[in-house]
């Protein structure tokens, strides 16, 4: 896989004089069936998060509320992407190195996967990721 795939996914707005809502039906709105989710909140502006890639699994990453930036890495192109509005999300297909950060204060950040968490299927060294993706 490589970066070029990762893209920004609008999702659907409904507002009314009430507020907005926003959602996502799998399949529909992504590109997978949703196994999991999870949420990363009260991070500091100063930390990262990520700093790891995926063999298979699939995400989209939703700034709920603040904002962040994402950098992207299949081993030969960098792509960083802004995310600060909830009604984008960012996809980031298999096999691409993910690194967040510049959190906003009060960042609620959401991602759906394709898979539930299984530890192999990730690669945590930068150096043995490279090398994985360019041996493929």
């Amino acid at each position: 896989m490589c970066v070029a795939l990762a893209r920004i996914i609008e999702l659907p707005r409904l507002e009314d004089e009430r507020g907005a809502l926003s959602l996502i039906e799998a399949e529909a709105h992504v590109p997978f069936e949703i196994r999991r989710l999870y949420w990363l909140y009260g991070v500091p502006e100063s930390a990262s998060r990520g700093a790891h890639a995926h063999r298979e699994l699939e995400q989209v990453v939703i700034a709920l509320s603040g904002g962040l930036s994402i950098v992207l890495d299949d081993g030969a192109v960098r792509r960083t992407f802004e995310l600060n509005r909830p009604d984008r999300g960012l996809y980031v297909p298999p096999r691409v190195w993910r690194e967040l950060f510049a959190f906003l204060p009060g960042t609620v950040c959401l991602v759906a996967a394709s898979e539930v968490y299984r530890e192999a299927d990730y690669i945590r060294d930068y150096a043995a990721f490279t090398r994985e993706v360019t041996a493929a």
